[in-house]
C-alpha cells in the first residue's frame, strides 16, 4: 500500500495565537500579524528574548532568539508582548483535535506542527490535495489561524514540502517530484544539515541538495561518519520512519523540546531542563510511579545527538532530584556546540518509594530533604490541577514568561 503522510504546520503559531486572543479575548482592533510585534520577554522592563515575530518584524531583520533589546534596535516601533502559553496549548489541542478527527494516525512533533498517517484512505477521501485543502481551510474557518500542509509518500518529504511556500499553502513533494522541487534546494536546507555541516559541504564544493544526492554516500560518510550517510538518504528521499501516535508509544516518562532558537548558554540551557523536568516529575506523580534512572540527551546544531545516563540510589518521583540530576548529566555532556534539541528521560519505573539511610554516609545531600520536596510537589500538583497550571511557577521563569512546564500541562496531559 502507497503510504501518504501530510505534514501540518501552524504558520507563526505563538504570532498568531497571541493576535487570536488580543482580538477574539480582548477584542482589541490590532493584529499582531500585520504590524511588526513580537511575542517574548517583558515589554516594561525590555528583558528577554524573541520568541516568535511577524512577517512585517521580519523585514527589519528581527530574528527568534535574539535579545529584546537588539530587535527595538533594529525597530524602534515593535510592539512586543507577553507570551500566554495555556493560550498557546489550548489552540495546540483545537487544531491536534481536528486533525485526529480526520486521519487514523497522528503523530504530534512539536506544540505547533503535526505528522498525519493517511495511508489507505483513497476510498475516503479521494485525493489526497483536495483533502489537504480541505483540512487547511477547516482549520482557518474554526479555530480562526493558516497552516501550511505537505504531502508526500514520508515524513522527511512531507516537512520539507510544508517548508515551501507560506502562509496557508499545500504543498506536494513526492519521490518523481524532488529532482524539480528539492534539489535546486541550498544543501543547507535539507533536514538534517545544520550551519556547521553546510558551510563544511560549500568547503568540499556541494552546495544543494541535489549535490549532495548525486555525491558517493561512502565519500559522505567519510567526512560526516554516520550523519553522511543519513544525509544522503535524505537527499535522495529516502526515510522509512513511521507515523506513531502517543497511544502506539511504550508508557514512559520523558520530555523534550526543539529550540525555536539555537541555544549558547549553560543558565539557558539548564532553564529549559527544570521547564523539562517539571513535567515529568508532574506526570511519574500522577501516576504514583518512581524512576531509577535519569538521561539528558542533547541535539547539537548539527544535529548529532548525544546523551548520558546516571542510575539514583534511591527509587523518586521529585521534580527537585530529577533536575539536579539532569544537571550534572548535562554539565559531564555538553561540549558548548549550539543546542537544537534538549530532551529528559527516565527508566528503570518502579512503583516502590523506599529510600535506604545510611548511618554512616559522608555525603551530604544539598537542599531539603527528599521526603519535605515530595510533600511540596504533591501540594503544588493539586493547586495547579484546581486553578491551573500557572497558578504556582517557580520565580526562575518570571523575568520572560518562558514556559515553566514544557509540553503538557494540565491534570489530563499528565495522566495521559
Amino acid at each position: 500500500m502507497e503510504r501518504l503522510i501530510f505534514h501540518v504546520d501552524v504558520n507563526s503559531a505563538f504570532l498568531s495565537w497571541q493576535a487570536k486572543y488580543e482580538m477574539e479575548q480582548l477584542h482589541m482592533d490590532r493584529d499582531l500579524r500585520k504590524i511588526p510585534a513580537a511575542v517574548g520577554g517583558d515589554p516594561k522592563t525590555r528583558h528577554g528574548i524573541v520568541l516568535a515575530k511577524s512577517t512585517p518584524a521580519k523585514a527589519y531583520g528581527i530574528t527568534t532568539g535574539e535579545p529584546l533589546s537588539r530587535a527595538l534596535e533594529k525597530c524602534p516601533d515593535l510592539v512586543i508582548v507577553q507570551p500566554k502559553f495555556e493560550t498557546y496549548v489550548q489552540n495546540s489541542r483545537a487544531f491536534i483535535q481536528i486533525l485526529l478527527e480526520v486521519a487514523p494516525v497522528v503523530e504530534q512533533a512539536s506544540i505547533d506542527e503535526a505528522y498525519c498517517d493517511l495511508s489507505g484512505t483513497g476510498r475516503l477521501y479521494g485525493d489526497p490535495i483536495a483533502l489537504a485543502h480541505q483540512l487547511k481551510d477547516r482549520i482557518q474557518n474554526d479555530l480562526h489561524f493558516t497552516v501550511n500542509i505537505g504531502i508526500s509518500n514520508c515524513k522527511l518529504l512531507a516537512k520539507m514540502a510544508s517548508d515551501f511556500e507560506k502562509p496557508d499553502k499545500v504543498h506536494t513533494l513526492f519521490p518523481n517530484e524532488i529532482a524539480k522541487k528539492m534539489w535546486p534546494l541550498p544543501a543547507g536546507e535539507l533536514f538534517l544539515v545544520g550551519r556547521s555541516s553546510a558551510k563544511k559541504l560549500s568547503g568540499l564544493g556541494i552546495r544543494t541538495i541535489g549535490d549532495i544526492a548525486r555525491m558517493d554516500p561512502d565519500l559522505l560518510q567519510l567526512h560526516f561518519g554516520k550523519q553522511g550517510k543519513t544525509m544522503w538518504e535524505f537527499a535522495n528521499g529516502i526515510d522509512e520512519s513511521p507515523v506513531r501516535s502517543e497511544s502506539d508509544a511504550a508508557k514512559s516518562y520523558g520530555n523534550s523540546v526543539t529550540l525555536r532558537f539555537d541555544v549558547t548558554d549553560a543558565d539557558s540551557a539548564k532553564k529549559i531542563l527544570l521547564s523539562l523536568c517539571e513535567t515529568v516529575g508532574a506526570r511519574l506523580r500522577a501516576d504514583k510511579a518512581y524512576i531509577r534512572s535519569v538521561t539528558v540527551s542533547i541535539k547539537d546544531c548539527d544535529f548529532r545527538t548525544t546523551s548520558h545516563q546516571t542510575g539514583l540510589e534511591d527509587a523518586t518521583n521529585v521534580t527537585e532530584v530529577i533536575y539536579r540530576t539532569a544537571c550534572t548529566l548535562f554539565d559531564q555532556l555538553w561540549d558548548h556546540t549550539p543546542i537544537r534539541l534538549l530532551g529528559v528521560s527516565t527508566g528503570k519505573i518502579t512503583d516502590d518509594s523506599y529510600s535506604q539511610m545510611e548511618l554512616f554516609s559522608t555525603i551530604k545531600r544539598k537542599g531539603p530533604a527528599p521526603e519535605k520536596l515530595s510533600k511540596l510537589n504533591a501540594a503544588i500538583d493539586q493547586i495547579r490541577d484546581r486553578y491551573g497550571e500557572d497558578s504556582v511557577k517557580r520565580a526562575r521563569f518570571l523575568e520572560d514568561g518562558s514556559s515553566h512546564m514544557t509540553k503538557g500541562l494540565n491534570k489530563a496531559k499528565r495522566e495521559e
